[in-house]
């Protein structure tokens, strides 16, 4: 027998048929919060990663880390919505494309970043 059924049970004991079982309501939506805080977490420790090379003293590995913190605050905005359920519903359908871009410019900065230090 499978979580997601039930079995009801004849006169004889021997089960008769299959009926579903009501899943909670507010699961999904639980599941989703934690999905957007993990996604917002993850960018945090990628913004971070970035930000331990702005510390050399060098402007050259100071701007980067800038512009990925600017990212980041961007992203966050977006996301604080999704990842708390409070707050006002503007860029509700726009925060996952807002979210990839956001993922995608931290991560080509990282890259320019490493690439701008091998010289």
């Amino acid at each position: 027998m499978n979580e997601r059924t039930e079995r009801s049970e004849g006169r004889e004991g021997t089960p008769s048929r299959h009926r579903p079982v009501k899943a909670d309501a507010g699961l999904p939506v639980e599941r989703t919060r934690l999905a957007w805080r993990r996604t917002l977490l993850t960018l945090t420790v990628v913004l971070l990663l970035q930000l331990r090379p702005a510390f050399t003293g060098r402007v050259r590995d100071a701007v980067p880390a800038g512009a990925a913190v600017a990212v980041w605050l961007a992203v966050l905005v977006v996301d604080w919505r999704r990842a708390t359920g409070a707050g006002p519903r503007r860029l509700g359908r726009l925060s996952v494309p807002l979210t990839a871009l956001g993922a995608a410019a931290l991560a080509l900065l990282g890259v320019a970043h490493v690439l701008g230090r091998v010289h």
